[in-house]
């Protein structure tokens, strides 16, 4: 109980000491610390009152010395993240431009297929009306629009039929080599049967030797030229045109050329690649059998 109540009065002696120093610093000190709190009160109305750099006041001066640095970081992190901004709307702007610039790209080159699309088309055409123009029995022009179904089709339909004065076992032909003849007609579409079918068939003529034979499809894309006989002399190559002799396909038509031969036990057998290619026709000719010469007789006019 003593040691508690002495350690007690020992701390209160000790609070008790610590403003009696401070009073005692004071009274030691008092005059030089006097004199520079007036110091420093005076050196804050002097900062006040002077004025440097175009009526700046000194105060300002100071605050902008010691502000200084702060004020520096702050506008190079401004600056930076000003750049930084301005480099972002930047990239931003650029991938629009790029975005702008592909679909400008896919258009220009979807109007020049297009473009194509139309020249070849028009070079078709030409093509095919200087044909026309050339041949020496009336022809009409067409456009193939369907196929058969299957995997070899052997028919096609063309967008004209007896409107235009079509009829059935008229020959079909292009500018490369004859197609087919129509098998059905309607008023605005015919149905054509094409040389590479096994139920086609027409005269023919080697056109060296000038052997006739009967042009006979096999049903994919290719024809066998029957009936010449093993002793004729045919090679691979050899153009073969036709004859006339089925009153379907005028003489000397184009319809291709001889692929292979092989001897048979009395013909040969000839493999003919067709001139035209069937598998992508787009505008065909269909040949118009001439008048009869009644009706020949009766247009032309009266003497």
């Amino acid at each position: 109980m003593a040691t508690v109540n002495s350690s007690y009065l020992g701390r209160l002696a000790q609070n008790r000491e610590a403003p009696e120093r401070m009073q005692a610093f004071v009274a030691r000190h008092g005059p030089p610390l006097a004199l520079l709190a007036a110091l420093l009160a005076q050196l804050l109305l002097l900062s006040f009152q002077i004025t440097r750099n175009h009526n700046v006041r000194l105060i300002k001066l100071w605050t902008g010395v010691v502000f200084r640095p702060f004020q520096h970081s702050l506008h190079t992190t401004v600056a930076g993240t000003s750049r930084a901004w301005t480099r972002l709307h930047g990239l931003w702007g650029t991938e629009s431009e790029n975005q702008q610039l592909h679909v400008q790209i896919v258009t220009a080159r979807a109007q020049i297929q297009q473009l194509s699309q139309q020249a070849a088309e028009a070079g078709r055409l030409r093509g095919l009306l200087d044909f026309k123009t050339q041949l020496p029995f009336p022809s009409v022009a067409a456009e193939v629009i369907a196929s058969s179904p299957g995997e070899n089709s052997n028919t096609i339909f063309i967008d004209k039929g007896s409107k235009a004065n079509l009829t059935p076992d008229l020959g079909v032909i292009t500018p490369e080599g004859i197609v087919g003849k129509i098998i059905a007609v309607f008023p605005s579409t015919s149905q054509v049967l094409l040389i590479s079918d096994q139920a086609s068939g027409a005269g023919c003529i080697l056109q060296n030797s000038r052997v006739q034979g009967v042009l006979k499809g096999d049903g994919r894309n290719l024809c066998h030229l029957q009936y010449i006989v093993n002793e004729e002399p045919v090679s691979p190559g050899d153009e073969v045109v036709t004859s006339g002799l089925d009153q379907i396909y005028p003489k000397g038509l184009p319809v291709g050329r001889v692929a292979r031969v092989n001897k048979g036990s009395v013909y040969n057998n000839i493999t003919v690649r067709p001139a035209a290619a069937l598998d992508r026709l787009e505008t065909v000719l269909v040949c118009l059998k001439p008048a009869p010469l009644k009706q020949q007789a009766a247009r032309l006019p009266p003497r």
